[in-house]
């Protein structure tokens, strides 16, 4: 049995840090292995720590388990970081949604695309490559195993300017799976896709029946026809225009549109986020109570990150159906300056991206209008710089109006001003 150091920074989040926690005490191969906690909100801290010995302790999986508040303590020695910060996650995230829509400015979530996706990344990028620049010095081998969002331009980031081994890793594969899966009226885990482009804008290239091998577009093309037409209205025009099933939804997609306030302008449930926190924190106040087990919290879950560390650390050659990588040709007909997001495979030499070959030429250009707005926004994020954050804006397609694109950007970056630095 061979044991690993992982270390999960933002492991304060309720939620992903869960996922992780699942999906490491229920595999078997990594029993005995140490997992190092790190967080800046030390309440968060503690209570997913002696949430993790709970766990640990019911799968007897004898995982060796650390917390910290300092990232440098943790990384000595690390083999795997996973990455899930987010800098004041929803507060900054409302104003990124509710400011460009004061100034006229149509979208429809604001995390990766449009102004949202601009200063998520203005924000983000520099705090990321401060901890790729310690893992740099005290782990360069260690694998970086990316969850925050934006994947595209964290990524694209990683890839220009750090030898770091890293992958963005995401479920909207699955999500996309299942809006599929709704309209055939079959179940999901039947269904197999095979998908490319970029994060939160991939492209169903293969949609077959698992069993049989079965294509299953024609199926689709007619069941959608009779479909309940408010059901991801957007994603099915686009598929009826250039043939193939958009994924991960119409609020994630529509981030990268002009158009993209058709599939809705609702934004994220920030009220629901909330209240959602609420409840999850008195959950596990009463499982450490011990008014509740844990023994319905351990079971694997669809996320990637542990199958990706014990692909690598037994050789597995595992095939994970999505991760997001610099592309360098993994997707022909794409600039190779670009974070993808295609099929990978793993092994003790990496993680390998399947190349695709050409994207369907009207989809390549669709998604090449983002190659230069995400490069854009990754030269402004690293160079701290407003006057490349306007030119970003001024090419997003989400952007109508010059006006509007000042304003809005005098505005969030002031908000934002404590966390815009150059990181290079």
């Amino acid at each position: 049995m061979k044991t690993t150091k992982i270390v999960l920074i933002g492991a304060g989040s309720m939620s992903f840090g869960m996922c992780v926690f699942r999906d490491m005490f229920t595999c078997k191969e990594l029993h005995g292995s140490t997992l190092s906690l790190v967080d800046i909100d030390k309440e968060n801290l503690d209570m997913m720590y002696e949430m993790a010995v709970k766990m640990n302790e019911t799968a007897g999986a004898n995982v060796k388990i650390e917390r910290t508040t300092d990232r440098r303590e943790a990384l000595s020695g690390a083999e795997f970081v996973i990455n899930s910060i987010a800098i004041e996650r929803c507060k900054l995230w409302k104003y990124d949604f509710e400011i460009p829509k004061k100034y006229g400015i149509r979208h429809c979530l604001g995390e990766n695309g449009g102004p949202g996706g601009l200063f998520f990344s203005m924000r983000t990028i520099p705090l990321i490559m401060d901890i790729i620049r310690d893992m740099e010095e005290l782990c360069p081998n260690a694998y970086f195993l990316n969850f925050s969002n934006p994947e595209s331009r964290i990524i694209l980031a990683l890839g220009r300017y750090s030898r770091i081994k890293a992958v963005g890793l995401c479920h909207g594969v699955y999500m996309g799976r299942h809006d599929v899966a709704k309209i055939l009226g079959m179940d999901e885990k039947k269904i197999d896709v095979w998908a490319a482009g970029l994060n939160h804008f991939q492209w169903f290239l293969n949609i077959r029946d698992k069993e049989t091998c079965e294509d299953l577009y024609p199926a689709l093309r007619e069941k959608e026809k009779a479909f309940d037409p408010g059901f991801m209205p957007l994603s099915r025009k686009m598929m009826k225009a250039f043939g193939c099933w958009p994924s991960c939804g119409d609020d994630h997609i529509g981030e990268y549109l002009a158009y993209g306030w058709e599939g809705g302008e609702h934004g994220y449930d920030f009220a629901g986020d909330e209240n959602y926190r609420v409840n999850i924190k008195k959950d596990y106040t009463e499982r450490l109570a011990g008014k509740k087990g844990v023994e319905d919290l351990l079971v694997r879950t669809d996320e990637r990150a542990i199958d990706v560390v014990t692909a690598i650390l037994y050789n597995k050659k595992s095939f994970i159906e999505s991760g997001i990588v610099y592309n360098q040709r993994a997707i022909a007909n794409l600039p190779a300056d670009l974070a993808v997001e295609v099929p990978i495979m793993v092994d003790n030499g990496g993680i390998h991206p399947v190349r695709i070959g050409n994207l369907p030429d009207a989809i390549a250009k669709l998604c090449t209008v983002q190659a230069g707005v995400q490069q854009m926004s990754v030269d402004a994020a690293v160079n701290g710089s407003k006057e490349m954050a306007l030119q970003a804006l001024l090419i997003d397609p989400v952007i109508t109006s010059t006006d509007a694109a000042e304003k809005l950007l005098e505005e969030l970056w002031e908000i934002n001003k404590p966390y815009i630095r150059k990181c290079i």
